[in-house]
């Protein structure tokens, strides 16, 4: 019934123009009828809750029935979502200022909230820090977020009125200094390493997966605002793949410094691990997370987490060249969690 029920809503509130831009372009790069695309794309969305943009973005077309049925779709994404996460507590993951409250001994940074009525604890922050991060609240994909140089304002009164009004959805952090082998792939952005976890019932927490997030020529790493990810080997931290964008290009080597990305291993690899299984246990109840994690020449520390890990960067066609998907990962896990 839930999968009904979703099926129905996704029917309700597809944009149907962008579905049909999708089967022309399959069309002319397969040359399959459009017909036989639209009734094909139909039934990935009722045997594996693939939508229009999955099938296009998997290219679903060319696998098997096999092959497609390791792929975790928007809709698994969403059961994985709703069996893990209790709705209750979604909110102090999507609310950057809960999110840093409560896991503030994983952050290893300075931060405040904006609310309006704490000034002289914003000023003091603003005192302390010449250049920092203003991040709305709530938000994802990168979007909102603001490098803010205290010199640009006349004032530190002039900069808090500016930051005020965006109140009380905003909260300022500390620059975070990444470790400078990480920063000489590229130095224009904190580059993090989505890891994500799977919290069992007993407490175990098992890392499915780990992509390494590049930036691209602006201040953020994330994919959907012009960054770049790369596989990696979650038990060693080593790059195993070439860094992609958005618009498809590969990229062995980084374009704006030329460092090496396939082959890069992370430093602090295990104390990584280690921080994102002991953030697991703070929130038990949001038992599928998706971790951002930074590494600065101290260690690892998280950045934030996110309770929609997202399903799409983690089994891009490029990098899948065996057409295999990542939900077999999730099904590992939950067969140990029946043993």
């Amino acid at each position: 019934m839930r999968k009904l029920n979703y099926l129905f809503r996704r029917a309700l509130n597809m944009n149907y123009k962008a579905m049909l831009d999708k089967i022309n372009s399959i069309h002319h790069k397969t040359g399959r009828s459009r017909l036989s695309i639209f009734l094909d794309m139909k039934d990935c969305a009722v045997k594996y809750g693939a939508g229009y943009m999955d099938y296009d973005l998997f290219e679903m077309y060319h696998l098997t029935p096999q092959q497609r049925d390791t792929y975790l779709t928007r809709g698994r994404n969403n059961q994985l979502v709703a069996r893990y996460n209790d709705p209750a507590y979604m909110d102090d993951f999507g609310d950057k200022i809960k999110f840093n409250s409560k896991f503030a001994p994983f952050l290893h940074r300075d931060w405040v909230a904006v609310t309006g009525d704490n000034r002289d604890e914003v000023m003091s922050f603003l005192r302390r820090h010449q250049t920092f991060m203003a991040k709305p609240s709530q938000g994802s994909c990168g979007w909102g977020i603001e490098k803010v140089n205290r010199a640009d304002f006349p004032s530190l009164e002039a900069l808090y009125s500016h930051l005020a009004e965006k109140a009380p959805k905003l909260e300022l952090e500390q620059l975070l200094t990444q470790h400078p082998a990480v920063a000489a792939i590229y130095p224009g952005s904190i580059n993090t390493v989505r890891m994500v976890t799977i919290r069992g019932k007993g407490g175990k927490v098992y890392l499915i997966t780990a992509m390494f997030r590049i930036g691209n020529g602006k201040y953020v790493d994330n994919f959907n605002s012009g960054g770049m990810v790369a596989p990696m080997d979650p038990a060693t931290g080593t790059v195993i793949d070439r860094a992609l964008d958005k618009q498809k290009n590969l990229y062995e080597r980084h374009p704006a410094t030329g460092a090496q990305i396939k082959g890069f291993t992370f430093p602090h690899w295990s104390q990584a691990i280690a921080l994102v299984e002991q953030s697991a246990q703070v929130v038990p109840q949001l038992g599928y997370v998706g971790w951002d994690v930074c590494f600065t020449p101290e260690g690892p520390c998280i950045v934030e987490g996110n309770q929609f890990p997202g399903h799409d960067i983690y089994q891009l066609p490029v990098h899948t060249p065996d057409k295999m998907g990542i939900l077999p990962l999730f099904q590992a896990v939950e067969e140990a969690e029946r043993e």
